[in-house]
């Protein structure tokens, strides 16, 4: 029993960094953000494939996670998500929450990661096994307080000059910092996210934004998304520091959705008052397919493991 004592004492003494992570998709680095705002073309291949992708979502980008065994690497955002659940989201400001609750926010964020949700959504997630009522000032302290260790990160709404007056969406788009961590909430694996493409893309996408954030950010830009009242959305917007900006969407691997997604950044591209705006450097297809190319709309479609900063 002191054995067991003492293991358990030293797995919540370890210090993961909370929230950060330092390392983003494997990447053979052949298509630079850059250089497609500056106008550069480009051909590329990758290197991975989609089971390798569901690997990089599952593992995340944890510290040392890279050089460790991939079942140690997988085991650590799970490692992560219970010591966040049981100790850290009370002692970012000392107010001890419900572990239960805790746990139910996560795993309804997890389910509902890539969607603008409203907190009336998480609620009635979290209230499904729960005799107590939770009003959304509640739900609120606690998404704070994930905000406040580096868990949750959410995406802002875009708000560009367009020719005509159309109502902009402003509700935030869901994230976590690393979706390794909504796997961890929901316990998938690589083959539970092979075997159900639907929650795959979702988390794909969240993984591509994370990986879009940490390059934006290196060359002065920021990563927005895009929604208005007439159902227009485009998942990723990088609005650079000198005006410059790129729109992109982001689809798992099948021809039509890429062609979907070519269409919505075609259609943002057609709205915008370029008298008050700069047009977009570029338009995007972000995939976990094998090529990189450019389409004859002149839209890219590259894959995330071809993307550098």
């Amino acid at each position: 029993m002191k054995i067991y004592q003492k293991e358990k004492r030293e797995k919540r003494n370890r210090q993961i960094p909370q929230g950060v992570c330092f390392f983003i998709a494997k990447s053979n680095r052949t298509v630079s953000l850059k250089e497609l705002f500056d106008g550069k073309r480009l051909v590329a291949i990758s290197n991975f494939n989609l089971k390798d992708v569901a690997f990089m979502l599952c593992r995340g980008g944890w510290p040392g996670s890279l050089v460790k065994d991939k079942r140690v690497a997988l085991q650590q955002a799970i490692d992560y998500y219970d010591e966040l659940t049981t100790y850290d989201i009370s002692r970012v400001d000392n107010v001890k929450r419900d572990k239960h609750r805790v746990e139910r926010l996560l795993r309804s964020y997890a389910r509902n990661i890539s969607t603008q949700a409203s907190i009336q959504t998480f609620i009635h997630d979290m209230i499904v096994n729960d005799t107590d009522e939770l009003s959304e000032m509640t739900v609120a302290s606690y998404i704070q307080a994930l905000k406040k260790v580096y868990v949750i990160e959410d995406l802002e709404a875009w708000s560009p000059n367009l020719r005509s007056k159309i109502a902009i969406r402003k509700a935030d788009t869901r994230h976590f910092v690393d979706p390794s961590i909504a796997c961890a909430a929901l316990g998938l694996g690589v083959e539970d996210l092979l075997n159900d493409v639907k929650t795959f893309r979702l988390l794909f996408e969240s993984m591509c934004i994370r990986d879009l954030r940490v390059y934006a950010e290196s060359i002065d830009g920021k990563v927005y998304h895009y929604r208005d009242k007439n159902g227009l959305e485009v998942d990723a917007i990088i609005h650079l520091r000198n005006g410059n900006w790129g729109a992109i969407e982001v689809k798992l691997y099948s021809e039509e959705n890429i062609q979907e997604g070519a269409k919505n950044l075609l259609k943002l591209a057609s709205i915008i008052d370029e008298s008050k705006m700069k047009k977009p450097s570029f338009l995007m297809v972000l995939t976990a397919t094998d090529t990189a190319y450019v389409r004859e709309d002149g839209v890219y479609v590259v894959p995330i493991t071809c993307l550098k900063n």
